[in-house]
């Protein structure tokens, strides 16, 4: 069904708090782990980013699909990953003359239910306040009751796993195969933008799917390794911690972003937690604490490094930090030829501080 003008929507939080306002994209129900991003652009490599998967974005700029959208060059996989949207004003026309489509045919199309017209100043205020948690968009139930009883059915984040449900299933190729290096990724659920990252620096890629074990990405003879971001709950994905753990035991040249950078640190010991609220947005400063220099970065997590177990660890040594809250940016292995951090250095959409650690990685491939 296609939404009409001023058809209305229900925004239902997990604490029974309710927001009322107007459908934008399908027309029906849709739920999962209400989080916010403060990003002021980009909201389509947002949308496509694998990491939302299981997750209602609420946009707090302003206006929101002003600009359209872009098929390829613009998303970040092959589809819309996030599970709903909220924002405040909603323009289902654009005036990009690049655009191939807009905003609410692109959710039409994606079957992407969303809600408009509601204060997100007051929703982003309450869940920073009560924490993270689940809701449900309708346009189809505008009866409280029974939409709490499918808000119900929705499934907490902490304890789900989901990158083997957005990976790659199948391995693929990426670069020239005559490059210099050769670089195994574990897709977790990758961003296209880290892949072009590592093509332009000189990599030739072979992309695994999230339980591929250690032995089957030896076969492609890599230099080194990289583990992808992802959605979900890095403790509970026994898998992708051994298969990095033996990455790491081989002391192969090794990278991680995000998720990869949570599997790295419970590869190595050390224990990861949900967040109140986690960090989604394109300024949040951030220190090398290895250079000394501030960077603003891109970032869009739920869970962290436990920081207390780092100082402990006889081979981790804590290499960024968050200037906003304290919490673990970036590890590195004494040991072995393996780092990560926790923020996006391929910053699409954000600032470009951090893409130096792509160049870190490949000094580390060639060394």
């Amino acid at each position: 069904m296609k939404v009409t003008e001023s058809q209305p929507a229900i925004l239902m939080l997990e604490d029974g708090t309710v927001f009322k306002g107007i459908a934008l994209g399908k027309i029906g129900t849709s739920g999962g782990e209400i989080c916010f991003n403060t990003g002021m652009t980009g909201y389509q490599e947002i949308y496509t980013d694998p990491s939302y998967f299981g997750q209602v974005v609420v946009n707090t700029s302003s206006h929101i699909g002003n600009y359209g959208v872009v098929n390829d060059l613009e998303a970040e996989s092959s589809s819309v990953k996030i599970s709903g949207m909220v924002c405040n004003e909603f323009s289902p026309i654009h005036s990009r003359k690049t655009a191939d489509d807009s905003l609410q045919n692109y959710f039409q199309k994606a079957g992407i239910v969303g809600i408009y017209g509601v204060d997100t100043r007051q929703i982003v205020r309450h869940i920073r306040q009560a924490g993270v948690m689940n809701c449900i968009i309708s346009s189809e139930i505008l009866d409280p009751t029974e939409l709490r009883k499918e808000l119900d059915k929705v499934p907490q984040m902490e304890g789900l796993e989901l990158s083997s449900e957005v990976c790659t299933q199948e391995t693929y190729h990426l670069g020239n195969p005559e490059a210099d290096f050769k670089v195994a990724v574990l897709d977790l659920g990758v961003k296209k933008s880290i892949l072009s990252n590592l093509t332009d620096r000189g990599c030739y890629l072979k992309v695994f799917p999230a339980k591929t074990t250690f032995a089957e990405m030896e076969t492609f003879g890599p230099t080194g390794y990289f583990i992808s971001n992802g959605p979900g709950d890095p403790a509970v994905m026994p898998y992708a911690i051994q298969t990095v753990r033996e990455i790491i035991e081989a002391d192969k040249p090794t990278f991680g972003i995000c998720l990869g950078h949570q599997i790295l640190a419970q590869a190595s010991g050390l224990s990861t937690y949900k967040m109140k609220n986690g960090h989604r947005g394109l300024n949040h400063p951030v220190k090398n604490l290895v250079t000394g220099l501030s960077e603003i970065t891109s970032q869009n997590h739920g869970f962290a490094v436990a920081m207390e177990e780092i100082d402990t660890h006889e081979n981790v040594e804590l290499t960024h930090i968050n200037l906003n809250d304290n919490t673990v940016e970036g590890i590195r292995r004494k040991d072995k030829r393996a780092f990560s951090v926790q923020h996006h250095p391929e910053a699409s959409p954000g600032p470009h501080d951090s893409r130096y650690l792509f160049d870190n990685f490949v000094e580390m491939l060639g060394a």
